[in-house]
């Protein structure tokens, strides 16, 4: 190679100051090693990447500006690489960037992120909650790095872990006259007021449902909140549908909720972790899968209520 990482980063330096003195005041170096470094620089790729105006600083030529850009993604590559290379012989240590289904976060990620971050203290979780195609889009935009989230709309590009299959389950309050059965039937729910989760995809599992069985519900109202859902299940406004169950049987203002299983086998929601396919997954980023692998089975999930207790 004709230059070096360091001759790059006092190049870029200088730039961003303006000038080579206050670039070596930042690094920092030695006035001269700057100017040195840049000179052979310009020396090794025969081409001329600064001016320099006298008691002035400089400022990048044509070339030089276009150099710039590259020179900055090859020190931001390096710098990735040497933190790839330090996770292969150190514990682990940096950011996960973990993307949640909205309707799963303050369910299952507080205590699935308190475990992980307190088996790898040096981890940082940067959690971000969206709905299904968000996350999508930031998985193929490179902005969180995994998801833990449900089997909707996925295509070839994103690899999907299935870890477990969560039936739904119909959520009435205290007083209706389902609240104290052991199951219900859907066909027995169409002339009452479905309180619909009104999100992309999740609308359409719920709907999905009846016309399985060649139903369409009564929708009363409709609310990309689960807790909204919740309390007005709760208050006698109609009935929800939910797959994650919460271990409360209260909604947030404190009324109680009877949850009632669905007979007939209806089609479960497979909660898992995403990825993108073509993805080299970091140290990081697997040993959180596996975590999602120990903590999430048939029989246990962290935050929910599992079974028909």
């Amino acid at each position: 190679m004709r230059f070096s990482l360091r001759q790059l980063e006092y190049f870029v330096a200088t730039c961003d100051a303006g000038s080579v003195t206050e670039a070596a005041l930042r690094i920092p170096v030695s006035q001269s090693s700057v100017s040195s470094a840049i000179t052979q620089l310009e020396a090794a790729l025969d081409v001329q990447l600064l001016v320099r105006h006298h008691a002035q600083g400089v400022s990048p030529t044509p070339a030089g500006r276009r150099f710039l850009a590259r020179a900055r993604d090859l020190l931001r590559g390096a710098d990735e690489l040497e933190r790839f290379a330090s996770e292969l012989t150190h514990a682990l240590s940096g950011l996960l960037e973990l993307g949640c289904l909205v309707t799963l976060a303050p369910l299952v990620a507080p205590q699935l992120c308190h475990e992980f971050t307190a088996k790898h203290p040096a981890v940082r979780i940067e959690l971000v909650e969206a709905g299904q195609q968000d996350l999508l889009a930031r998985l193929r935009g490179g902005e969180i790095s995994l998801a833990l989230t449900y089997d909707l709309d996925l295509v070839d590009d994103i690899a999907f872990e299935p870890l477990v299959a969560l039936p739904p389950y119909v959520q009435f309050g205290e007083r209706h006259p389902f609240a104290q059965r052991e199951s219900v039937r859907l066909e027995e729910l169409v002339d009452q007021p479905l309180l619909l989760l009104d999100l992309p995809h999740s609308r359409d599992y719920f709907h999905g449902l009846f016309a399985a069985r060649g139903l369409a519900p009564t929708v009363g109202r409709r609310s990309s909140q689960p807790e909204v859902l919740r309390t007005l299940a709760a208050n006698g406004y109609g009935y929800s549908i939910i797959n994650a169950r919460p271990r409360t049987d209260r909604s947030l203002d404190g009324a109680r909720l009877r949850t009632v299983r669905i007979d007939g086998d209806p089609r479960s929601m497979v909660m898992g972790v995403a990825t993108l396919a073509c993805a080299r997954p970091s140290r990081i980023v697997e040993a959180y899968r596996e975590h999602c692998r120990t903590r999430i089975t048939d029989t246990t999930v962290p935050g929910l209520r599992m079974g028909d207790a």
